[in-house]
């Protein structure tokens, strides 16, 4: 099979996105070949549009933007569309991994049913999608193996994210969270993320519980 990955993100380095189809690729099995669009920095060309439509695969990794797609995200699957329409002659599987900074995972939920129903517009067949919790971990546990500590929901998911790929098949979408404690995921964000952001741009704690 022909396999697109499509990463979402608008980081140039170290998403979260990124992070996540890192990780799916080494289950693809070596017969398929694995395509990467980037979309970040610039628009698809038509030549590329086409290419998707002759995809048996097309998997999509993206952050939760406002419960929805990230702009650039939305503009490219619109353009999509237009093209499945009349490029498409086969029968193509969609796969999407979301993540979103919130703890709870089924904050995805809407942003994959948009997926799902853009599928049914292009005439798409939607496989499967997965709905991570706690994103922002994710960049802080490179060195954990995939399917262990924090990273054991997300492991078995994407292990049966993979076999729904490699055999073209589909499964209920699954929301899940870090498996770390709610109230140290959040106490970690606060000292690791937050306060260290506002230090770095030259302010303080009470500077940032400050109300206008």
């Amino acid at each position: 099979m022909k396999i697109a990955m499509i990463n979402g993100s608008p980081k140039v380095r170290q998403s979260n996105s990124a992070f996540m189809l890192q990780a799916l690729e080494p289950l693809i099995h070596e017969e398929h070949e694995v395509t990467h669009f980037p979309i970040r920095q610039r628009a698809l060309t038509d030549v590329q549009y086409i290419e998707l439509c002759d995809m048996d695969v097309l998997v999509i990794a993206s952050p939760l933007y406002v419960d929805g797609l990230p702009s650039h995200l939305f503009s490219m699957l619109v353009t999509l569309e237009k093209f499945m329409r009349t490029e498409r002659n086969k029968d193509i599987y969609l796969y999407v991994m979301m993540n979103n900074g919130f703890y709870e995972g089924h904050q995805n939920q809407i942003a994959i049913e948009i997926i799902q129903n853009w599928c049914q517009r292009s005439g798409v067949t939607f496989g499967q999608g997965l709905g991570q919790g706690g994103g922002e971990m994710l960049g802080f546990l490179e060195k954990v193996p995939l399917g262990h500590g924090p990273l054991r929901n997300l492991g078995r998911a994407i292990q049966e994210l993979a076999h729904h790929i490699n055999t073209q098949g589909t499964g209920q979408s699954r929301f899940f969270s870090p498996n770390f404690p709610r109230f140290a995921w959040k106490w970690a964000a606060k000292r690791s993320f937050w306060e260290a952001t506002a230090k770095k741009n030259g302010l303080k704690k009470k500077d940032m519980l400050r109300r206008l």
